[in-house]
């Protein structure tokens, strides 16, 4: 079904008001039950002298990452399509605000509203995300850190136990009572005369501090 047509089925829009009532309080209560370990607090604390951090890592997290950083007001961006829609429905339940949009529709506006939310809050970036390929950062957010003056905050995390679902992110689902590792890399600034190759150089550096941070992230829960 094609983005936004969800809203003229009234199945659809069921199945997404079922997902959303179910998947919140299972989310929840799952979510209760993990315990987190931080290495690199430092590294956040450090961006957000700066200005509202702009946060960024892969999509196959969001599920850790949703419970880790609730309640924080944090804004990312959803997609307009049936998934973001009930997706939307359920983070805001968590504390998250919405940027509607994604890479393959609405991107403009979504980034728009986020160069203002940003002036407030914090915002997230799912940088591979909505469709891949997994492990590539788009350019959203070093787009944004040149605009806004606002520092990228790189981060992983990853569970010492877990399920991966058969998707292209192979998103990682930890299990109840897992320890989960959160790596935080320094905050990666972009000059706002950035030209366009410093921004892919951005872009690579940040992928690069990615890296850094799952490598460090496994190494925390192979030694739980």
């Amino acid at each position: 079904m094609a983005d936004g047509t969800w809203r003229d089925s009234r199945k659809k829009r069921s199945q997404i008001a079922m997902i959303s009532a179910v998947g919140y309080p299972l989310m929840a209560t799952l979510g209760a039950t993990y315990q987190f370990t931080v290495d690199g607090a430092e590294h956040l604390h450090a961006a957000q002298t700066l200005g509202h951090p702009i946060h960024a890592f892969w999509h196959g997290r969001i599920l850790p990452g949703t419970i880790f950083f609730q309640r924080r007001g944090i804004v990312v961006i959803t997609s307009e399509n049936f998934d973001g829609e009930w997706i939307a429905r359920i983070i805001t339940k968590f504390g998250f605000g919405t940027a509607r949009g994604s890479s393959s529709r609405g991107a403009r506006k979504a980034l728009l509203q986020l160069v203002r939310e940003v002036r407030h809050r914090p915002v997230a970036f799912t940088l591979d995300g909505p469709r891949g390929p997994a492990g590539v950062a788009q350019p959203g957010a070093v787009w944004l850190a040149k605009v806004t003056g606002n520092p990228v905050i790189p981060f992983h995390l990853e569970a010492n136990r877990y399920w991966s679902l058969n998707s292209w992110d192979r998103t990682q689902v930890p299990k109840p009572f897992a320890t989960i590792a959160v790596a935080f890399a320094p905050p990666l600034q972009v000059p706002a005369d950035a030209d366009a190759a410093a921004l892919a150089q951005a872009n690579e550096d940040l992928e690069a501090a990615l890296a850094k941070c799952r490598a460090r992230a496994c190494a925390m829960v192979a030694r739980d």
